[in-house]
């Protein structure tokens, strides 16, 4: 019987162990065993930036404003008489907010000098703001009936086409494609698409737009047309208007489009953003409606003739927008009927 002498595979693993034991009860002995750490790489200057909720980038085409022959700021005539504060025909859209007890308007906290929650007081301010209040004072007598709904762009017009507010008053564009499916009112404002960059930037207009990154809100007509002009601009969509400084501000987008009103607001939280380049085309906001209701229609355009004989149009102006000059005075009206 042939004895094993420990040199097989067997004795190796044995040595191999006792070996090992070996360092082990050095180590146990001596306390401890310096090995050097690996080498850290340095410190970076770069850092991930987390995206708004909701952002998209490279969206999908949307169609530009419709240039169709229709006249969309054609609005219905008001009433011969427009009816008292507090006594509404019985019947009427107006009668049933009245008895209701407020008035639901569908609106931001999103679009500085427009509609905006003041961080002193909480409260909702601004020029859509405003008219709110003066429709609330034209049906109750008392300018604060209402109950105001938070919306995005992209939420407004089902928010009327399901009846869940009375009034959309969100800086609303008066298309003929939206008129498919709401009614609006008169023009209350006019304004101009320009261009938000910030100062020190190329950016002086749409020619320097091509490959560039361009934020918009989500639903407004300002992606439309700036595809229309630069087809190479590369649109990215946020929630709110808000959204699209704070991306500005971080470098992910070049630039902001929309309307001057709205990008004068942003401004105004930025020293370093400034409004740019020429007039992209004119935007009529006017108040959205759900379609049949033509006496709230005409109500309101009642309304806004008031303001504009009684003053308070351009007294709102003044307080609210009047970092962007002199203006033009209120929109003139055109009715069809």
């Amino acid at each position: 019987m042939r004895t094993h002498t420990g040199r097989g595979p067997s004795g190796m693993a044995r040595t191999t162990i006792s070996f090992v034991a070996l360092v082990v009860g050095m180590v146990m002995l001596s306390g401890c065993v310096d090995f050097p750490a690996p080498p850290s790489p340095g410190p970076s200057a770069t850092a991930e930036v987390p995206e708004p909720l909701g952002s998209e980038f490279d969206v999908a085409k949307e169609a530009p404003p419709n240039s169709s022959s229709c006249d969309a700021t054609q609005s219905l005539r008001p009433a011969a008489q427009q009816p008292e504060p507090a006594r509404m025909p019985p019947g009427s859209t107006m009668d049933a907010i009245f008895r209701r007890g407020r008035l639901i308007v569908g609106t931001d906290i999103g679009s500085n000098l427009f509609s905006f929650r003041d961080p002193i007081t909480g409260d909702i301010q601004g020029f859509d703001v405003d008219l709110a209040h003066e429709i609330s004072r034209a049906i109750f007598n008392d300018p604060n009936r209402i109950e105001f709904r938070v919306l995005s762009s992209s939420e407004r017009i089902n928010a009327l086409r399901n009846q869940e507010v009375d009034v959309v008053i969100k800086t609303m564009s008066i298309t003929c494609d939206r008129l498919r499916d709401i009614s609006f009112s008169a023009p209350y404002y006019v304004a101009s698409q320009r261009i938000l960059a910030l100062r020190g930037s190329v950016i002086t207009g749409p020619e320097q737009l091509a490959n560039k990154r361009v934020c918009a809100a989500r639903g407004t007509t300002s992606i439309g047309r700036m595809q229309q002009i630069q087809p190479r601009a590369k649109m990215v969509t946020t929630t709110t208007w808000a959204d699209c400084l704070v991306m500005l501000q971080q470098a992910q987008v070049d630039a902001v489009s929309t309307d001057d009103a709205i990008l004068a607001g942003l401004a105004t939280q930025d020293p370093w953003a400034q409004v740019v380049g020429p007039s992209l085309g004119q935007e009529n906001y006017g108040v959205g409606m759900p379609v049949g209701h033509d006496d709230m229609v005409r109500f309101v355009n009642g309304t806004l003739a008031q303001l504009r004989a009684s003053g308070r149009w351009q007294d709102m102006y003044d307080q609210w927008l009047s970092i962007l000059g002199p203006g033009y005075g209120a929109p003139q009206p055109s009715y069809r009927d």
